[in-house]
């Protein structure tokens, strides 16, 4: 099974590029969040490939006077994993590592034309391997850098442009699940539990990247904190050590009305951050969670479609409505006592119990 990719001299093992390892699951993903300086005209837009079912899709979605407007879309794949676009959405990597367009173009009145410059060389994450029993639930690799945005989008006819905006792009790849659910449970059967706090955050001269996986016990099995300069090399990233997060959940939910981050920096000083949410972006807009528009599902051969959803007027307890990122503004406290203002997001996804926060089954909200 020859394909494009296979003139690049960037084989992994002895298979053509159109397979990657055995794993049903795999996958291979861009991601992109952008705003204002000020934290409004939020977008979110995310384009996957899966390989082993031959499936690409595609997902763009803005916050326009708090209504949620969304693009989704998907094709077959026909094992070309060098063709970067699906239906409207297209991918153009200008510089590897350091600069990504993303183009929308128009379908039912969306369109955009954004480029995402990293501020720093990307920063990796510690692979994320996990089991749910005997069954791998994602194993993946995963990189994350703060970006300045130029460009534009337009909805209805109203364009807004940035032409200093924050935001932030990652890769991923690996496997976890996507697709049409497997029918056969683990077993023996349990809730489900997943603890997902991510919080890119950009100040004047630097960006935090920080993130946390827990356990029902409040055990990380994943973490990182780390501030890169602008201008720094992937060996230049400040690692910072003991780090917490603790949250205030709203009442009644699982979204968080702020988030805090405690850490420690190499010579022991104490470093903080906290989080004030001021606004609500549903994952579900980008695929996330979608029972319709799930990540890697077979649509057919092609297929497009415009949404509009309205974040603060769901549900947040339904499982698709778990899933969002917080848009927030941030303070930072460092170990000289110097406070930084900042904006970024606080994604959150927490499923099942989660014993500290006082989460007892799949989807109970906050006493």
């Amino acid at each position: 099974m020859l394909t494009k990719g296979d003139e690049y001299p960037i084989h992994q093992t002895a298979e053509p590029i159109a397979f990657s390892g055995t794993d049903r699951n795999f996958y291979d993903r861009f991601f992109f969040c952008g705003y204002q300086p000020d934290g409004s005209g939020y977008f979110g837009a995310a384009f996957g490939i899966y390989p082993h079912v031959n499936v690409a899709d595609a997902h763009f979605s803005i916050i326009r006077d708090g209504v949620q407007h969304c693009i989704h879309t998907s094709r077959i794949l026909n094992f070309e994993r060098m063709d970067m676009s699906c239906g409207p959405i297209r991918i153009e990597v200008v510089e590897p590592l350091k600069s990504v367009r993303l183009t929308v173009d128009n379908h039912e009145g969306i369109s955009a034309d954004l480029l995402f410059t990293g501020r720093s060389e990307p920063f990796q994450e510690p692979r994320f391997t996990r089991r749910t029993g005997s069954r791998m639930m994602m194993d993946l690799t995963r990189f994350t850098v703060n970006c300045i945005i130029t460009g534009w989008i337009e909805v209805d006819g109203k364009r807004e442009t940035y032409t200093a905006g924050y935001g932030t792009r990652d890769r991923s790849w690996g496997v976890r699940s996507i697709g049409a659910a497997d029918p056969q449970p683990v077993v023996p059967q349990s809730f489900p539990q997943f603890y997902w706090l991510w919080c890119p955050t950009n100040f004047a001269d630097k960006a935090l990247y920080a993130h946390v996986n827990e356990d029902q016990q409040g055990v990380p099995w994943n973490r990182r904190a780390s501030l890169m300069a602008d201008g720094g090399s992937q060996n230049d990233a400040v690692h910072l050590h003991d780090e917490k997060f603790s949250m205030d959940w709203g009442k009644g939910t699982r979204h968080a009305t702020e988030a805090r981050l405690n850490m420690k920096d190499d010579a022991g000083r104490s470093v903080s951050v906290a989080w004030e949410p001021i606004g609500t972006f549903l994952m579900k807009g980008i695929g996330y969670g979608h029972s319709e528009w799930t990540h890697g599902g077979w649509k057919g051969d092609y297929a497009v479609e415009r949404e509009t959803l309205y974040p603060n007027q769901v549900d947040p307890l339904e499982l698709p409505n778990l899933h969002i990122q917080a848009i927030a503004k941030a303070k930072m406290t460092d170990g000289d006592g110097k406070v930084s203002e900042g904006i970024g997001l606080v994604e959150q996804l927490v499923i099942g119990p989660h014993d500290e926060s006082g989460f007892k089954g799949l989807n109970d909200g906050a006493a």
